[in-house]
């Protein structure tokens, strides 16, 4: 309104401000470039979001790059679906029992509970983290039909072991790759030594699509029939019913699930493919100097690699022992989080959960090592999107909680 500015004093007074807290350092925060933003804004522009193009030219980068054909991919909405669809593509006897570890996240678990199956934990190898091989083959029965391990952190599984056993029992393997986009196992990629490897996109993965999952398949045919699957057991996806070649009809040959990845998804992951050793090089650089900076402490700290492998480098978990670090892991994350750093925990062991205890009746005390390792651990900042002075505080922040 004309007039009201000049009715109000223009002398400005100075009001006292306490001093800024530092910004949060948000845990595995995605590094998302000009290109990934360009992408996204031309998918926008193109009027189509669904499933189309990029999602096609998303699987075949990733196919090429896993030196695989296209026939062998799909992608998905999240490595929960690939997990899933996978259980059910490998035509597993209902309620059929699926061997997996106790220490990762819930969704591998879940997934084989929604595939119809039952799942049985092995316990993990107190130094890898990873399922031991010893207590896989303990835990087959006659009902055993599949095994499902997971690259913990992105350290491989022992596949030579595992596959072993598999093949010795007749079992399906689907390999969770959740953690493990890059790593290798005697020269081999994960997610090619099972019948199934299944990937994540998540926001805080290696490679980033928001939410967002791939299957990788042995045949060419479980993977058809994981795509049908997919996309509500339709024979065709939209953009093979709507593009400008012309209508085509689809037929519904199962019952499927809504899994489908979208073009604007695949936008983002395509130029996060293309960075994906970049990346993978700038996260090994804060790892070692992790090790380095934090050998002294009370802390254990992640084992290096072992021999012809490539560790994926996704998390660095550390276990924090109260009577040897002179605080709880619990009160060390309400510490970090203080000081405006963002923890993770991966992950608290599924048998502690109150859902699964009450409906099979599990015992944390019967996977001593994955309980121990759930109790103690957190995940420190790690994301190709840090900085050194980011690193250069969560150091000082972790040395200030736990003097050497």
């Amino acid at each position: 309104m004309a007039g009201v500015e000049s009715a109000f004093p223009t002398k400005r007074l100075s009001v006292p401000t306490a001093d800024p807290q530092p910004s949060f350092l948000v845990f595995g925060a995605p590094r998302i470039e000009e290109a990934e933003i360009a992408e996204v804004e031309a998918c926008l522009r193109s009027g189509w979001l669904g499933t189309g193009p990029r999602v096609a030219q998303f699987e075949q980068d990733f196919a090429r790059w896993r030196g695989v054909t296209p026939s062998r991919v799909a992608a998905v909405n999240s490595c929960t679906a690939a997990l899933h669809v996978s259980m059910v593509a490998a035509n597993l006897e209902p309620e059929s029992e699926v061997i997996t570890t106790p220490l990762t996240f819930c969704a591998t678990v879940n997934a084989i509970l929604h595939a119809g199956l039952t799942p049985v934990l092995a316990d993990v190898d107190p130094h890898t983290q990873n399922i031991d091989p010893a207590a896989i083959e303990a835990a087959i029965t006659p009902r055993t039909r599949a095994i499902l391990p997971v690259h913990f952190a992105g350290r491989p599984c022992d596949m030579d072991r595992i596959m072993a056993i598999a093949n010795k029992h007749g079992l399906v393997v689907v390999e969770d790759c959740a953690h493990a986009i890059e790593s290798e196992f005697r020269g081999r990629p994960v997610g090619t030594f099972g019948d199934f490897g299944c990937f994540s996109f998540y926001v805080t993965k290696n490679v980033v699509t928001g939410e967002g999952g791939m299957i990788l398949g042995r045949h060419e045919e479980s993977i058809a029939r994981a795509r049908i699957l997919a996309l509500h057991g339709m024979s065709k996806d939209a953009w093979h019913r709507f593009s400008d070649q012309g209508y085509r009809h689809y037929q519904v040959v199962e019952c499927g699930f809504k899994y489908n990845m979208m073009d604007l998804q695949a936008a983002i992951g395509i130029h996060q493919l293309a960075r994906v050793e970049a990346n993978w090089q700038r996260r090994r650089q804060l790892w070692e100097r992790y090790d380095q900076d934090l050998a002294g402490l009370p802390l254990q700290l992640p084992p290096p690699p072992e021999p012809d492998t490539r560790h994926g480098y996704h998390l660095y978990t550390v276990m924090i022992d109260e009577t040897r670090c002179g605080i709880g892991r619990d009160g060390f994350l309400e510490a970090m989080n203080t000081a405006r750093i963002g923890t993770g925990v991966h992950y608290l062991s599924v048998p502690e959960h109150p859902y699964y205890q009450q409906r099979f009746g599990w015992r944390p005390d019967q996977w001593p090592h994955a309980v121990r390792l759930g109790r103690q651990t957190v995940s420190l900042p790690l994301s190709p999107a840090m900085s050194h002075a980011d690193l250069a505080r969560v150091i000082e922040a972790v040395h200030g909680l736990i003097p050497a």
